[in-house]
């Protein structure tokens, strides 16, 4: 690289564009902890419109559903005129159609597809007729699978050096591309500069890409790299929230444009002209045309029959007022959407129980350690660093900790040495038959799904007393339990009962790090029962009476059993109770799998739940979050004897109580619970109208790569996203692609004032990835956020018309 280079192609300028290009790609979680992410993270400061004219850009990439979809509901009269009507009004893109009628004209009409902006291979590709985006990502996958390998390979890649320190010394020995024809592509590979920016900027040069081309043409080499930048955009996204820093995506970029470099070596002489004009339009903004603004304004207007429909339910009369009366039982649920429908099916067993709602890892953020495991599992949410160390079992378990760590390292030591190369075919002749009852036994599923049973957790090192009664404070205060308190609460995580699944911890708890929350309710329970953290938190005005127990429990939502962990500590008095609580949690749990047995294919009766989570040849042992489309923000009376259909995740608030405080519980709902949620949203969004993109494919075709992601077949890029199975049953969409209503019962200046402080959280709002609903007194929708901090009165059923007059602000 020459002087004259360095100072056309500053590194600053580089590394500041190629920062960019990292932010816009979404973080990958590996699948041992995988949490759903908004695949359109880094665009929250566009339009979606705008967001689909650049993800078509760079990858020809839908952000909405085909117009025949809008169409349909259209005919139907599901989406109405005013909902078009209001929908055009509201938007804010340039291009927009002038009236309804044209409006109505351009979706009676099929959307032409939009290509993506060639890459130098594919230009390649067309010029000689060889594949070469195809061997780029399989090659690309096999160096990637060994270097981010997280303990699946026999032989795993050495993760001492950089990436592109690894790529290099992998492609310098790779004869694959030069035996199918690209020359010189391992002398290029050795002769490339050690840093990576220096290899960047060398390939910018010999691109003759300009700086007004850098932004989307770097943006469009990471993300053809799939799920492989996405996983190293989630190792930058770990090491910036432990206050450091990693490269790694950096390097990736380096070793995509290498690739780009070595073909257009080759072809330069066959694809200039073409080239050029493709640096042309990357020089230029990508802004949505009238037919994506068009498919924007028909999103809105599906997403405003949808809030009709919700603003129906919510107002109508619930089956059965709350009662004055001390409850017997009071269960707090995760705000997850399967909780919806359990909460809904327990109270109606009996008058004496009530249900909460708030985020499954109960406010307790761990690192924790499993028993018998070195594995530090963070169970917490994604956006928040641990605040405190755990551990399953005490001195007492060490005997039974030794036993079972023996066990694991025979059986690890058994597996490999059943796959090692020299002995796993004769090891398959020898040993097989004695797996016979083995596989039959599972194939029929007769094996047994237990539930979490580790010693119970304890925190180490042990919190002082002070830290206990903060902690009990803030949780409590959180989900506005201050007072009222029953005799039982049981406090109520989740996890998934699944075999043979990749994604299952993909169906556990989303606020506990893709892992069951059994671990942080169980914290909290021993936490709350504590004499001494009582007697602190009624000197801060929080008094549980004396014959108040906290119980911790784990909802499976594949089974949709409750199992309770008490460990022998309730005191007579409360035995005959925890007998009864039982028996009503079974009673529930009947009731929410006939419910759920109607929507899973092939699950002809309530008894066929049960068997799906032990089936390993199911691929859809539940529907997860499948349908969500609200979060609500109110006292449980407001949705209370509502039936939601499990699409809503409920969290109780009240602003009364928080208003004492400057509504810090309604800035942290805002900024932590709403956000995880629209990341779970926009994941099954994005998995639905671009699952070539950001969905993971078949399962039937998947292989796990690494231990980190899957491929679909046997190499290529690694895939992200919900599988297929996960929105569709086969023969229809089970998720509705609607971006999320959040509505909260709150002043409107307290919402404004949190937006106003919070800028990454204000942008989700007003560029429409999520909508926005204060709610007044009654629990009903009377005002919609409508950007920029403005609000308008909604157009609410005319039942409830006298009611919208009487709102919290």
């Amino acid at each position: 690289m020459t002087i004259e280079d360095t100072k056309k192609y500053g590194f600053p300028m580089l590394e500041a564009v190629a920062d960019a290009a990292a932010r816009q790609i979404p973080p990958l979680w590996p699948l041992a902890s995988s949490v759903a992410v908004n695949p359109f993270l880094g665009q929250k400061t566009g339009t979606l419109a705008e967001t689909g004219a650049l993800l078509s850009r760079i990858g020809g990439v839908r952000v909405t559903m085909p117009r025949a979809w809008y169409r349909e509901r259209l005919v139907s009269g599901e989406i109405t005129d005013a909902d078009l009507a209001a929908a055009l009004a509201s938007c804010s893109d340039t291009g927009k159609p002038a009236d309804l009628a044209a409006l109505k004209a351009m979706a009676s009409e099929t959307a032409a597809e939009v290509p993506p902006l060639p890459t130098i291979a594919d230009l390649a590709a067309e010029v000689e007729g060889r594949d070469w985006p195809a061997l780029l990502a399989e090659r690309f996958g096999v160096w990637a699978a060994g270097y981010f390998d997280r303990g699946q390979a026999l032989w795993a890649a050495p993760r001492g050096n950089s990436a592109w320190a690894a790529f290099r010394s992998f492609a310098a020995y790779d004869l694959t591309p030069e035996i199918i024809g690209l020359k010189g592509f391992a002398r290029l590979v050795s002769e490339a500069p050690d840093r990576p920016m220096a290899a960047i900027a060398r390939a910018v040069e010999r691109l003759g890409l300009s700086e007004a081309a850098l932004p989307t043409c770097f943006h469009q080499l990471l993300f053809s790299l799939g799920g492989w930048a996405q996983h190293a955009r989630y190792e930058l996204w770990q090491a910036e929230l432990a206050g450091g820093k990693n490269r790694t995506i950096i390097d990736l970029l380096a070793v995509r444009l290498l690739w780009e470099e070595a073909l257009y070596i080759q072809y330069e002489a066959s694809i200039l002209e073409k080239w050029k004009q493709v640096r042309a339009i990357h020089e230029t903004p990508a802004r949505p045309g009238e037919s994506a603004v068009v498919d924007a304004i028909l999103q809105e207007a599906a997403e405003r029959a949808a809030q009709r429909r919700l603003s129906r339910t919510l107002a109508a009369t619930p089956a059965s007022e709350v009662s004055a009366v001390r409850p017997v039982l009071q269960a707090a649920f995760c705000i997850d959407v399967r909780s919806e429908v359990f909460r809904r099916a327990l109270e109606s067993v009996d008058p004496a129980i009530r249900t909460l709602g708030f985020a499954g890892f109960f406010g307790v953020s761990v690192k924790h350690r499993g028993f018998a495991s070195d594995v530090d599992e963070l169970r917490l949410p994604v956006l928040l660093n641990p605040a405190a160390h755990s551990c399953s079992g005490d001195e007492g378990n060490r005997a039974m900790d030794l036993a079972a760590r023996y066990a694991a390292r025979s059986k690890r030591a058994w597996g490999r040495f059943k796959l090692a190369a020299v002995s796993s075919f004769a090891f398959v002749e020898a040993t097989g038959p004695v797996y016979a009852v083995k596989l039959v036994r599972d194939a029929l599923g007769f094996h047994a799904a237990a539930p979490a049973g580790d010693p119970a957790p304890r925190f180490e090192p042990a919190l002082d007393t002070g830290t206990k009664i903060k902690l009990a404070e803030t949780v409590l205060r959180a989900m506005s339990l201050t007072d009222g308190f029953a005799r039982i609460i049981l406090l109520a995580g989740h996890g998934a009962s699944v075999v043979n699944n990749p994604f299952a911890s993909g169906l556990q708890c989303g606020a506990c790090g893709g892992h069951s929350g059994e671990v942080n309710a169980r914290l909290l329970a021993q936490l709350l029962n504590e004499t001494e953290v009582r007697d602190g938190l009624a000197l801060r005005g929080i008094a549980i009476p004396e014959d108040t127990l906290f119980v911790a429990a784990l909802h499976d939502t594949t089974t949709d059993e409750v199992t309770l962990y008490d460990n022998g500590c309730a005191a007579k008095t409360h035995r005959a109770e925890l007998g009864q609580i039982r028996a009503w949690l079974a009673k529930a749990g009947r009731m929410v799998r006939a419910e759920r047995a109607l929507r899973l294919p092939h699950a002809a009766n309530a008894g066929m739940i049960g068997k799906r989570a032990r089936d390993w040849a199911e691929v859809r042992p539940e529907w997860a979050l499948a349908g969500c489309n609200a979060f609500i923000a109110a006292p449980r009376g407001h949705t209370a004897g509502r039936n939601l259909e499990g699409r809503a995740f409920l969290h109780d608030y009240d602003w009364h109580q928080d208003a004492k405080n400057g509504f810090s519980v309604l800035e942290l709902i805002l900024t932590a619970p709403v956000v995880v949620a629209s990341w779970i949203s926009l994941q099954y969004y994005g998995s639905t109208v671009a699952p070539d993109t950001f969905g993971a494919g078949n399962k039937l075709l998947h292989n796990v790569a690494g231990g980190i992601g899957v491929l679909e077949g046997n190499g290529g890029m690694l895939r992200s996203g919900l599988p297929w199975q996960s929105v569709h049953d086969g023969e229809k969409y089970v998720h509705e692609p609607l971006r999320l209503s959040v509505c909260v019962n709150a002043p409107r200046e307290a919402i404004n004032g949190i937006l106003d402080r919070h800028e990454e959280v204000r942008a989700l709002f007003d560029n429409r990835w999520l909508h926005l609903f204060a709610m007044n007194e009654e629990g009903c929708l009377a005002w919609r956020y409508d950007g920029n901090l403005g609000w308008s009165a909604c157009d609410m059923p005319s039942e409830i018309a006298d009611a919208q007059q009487r709102d919290v602000a």
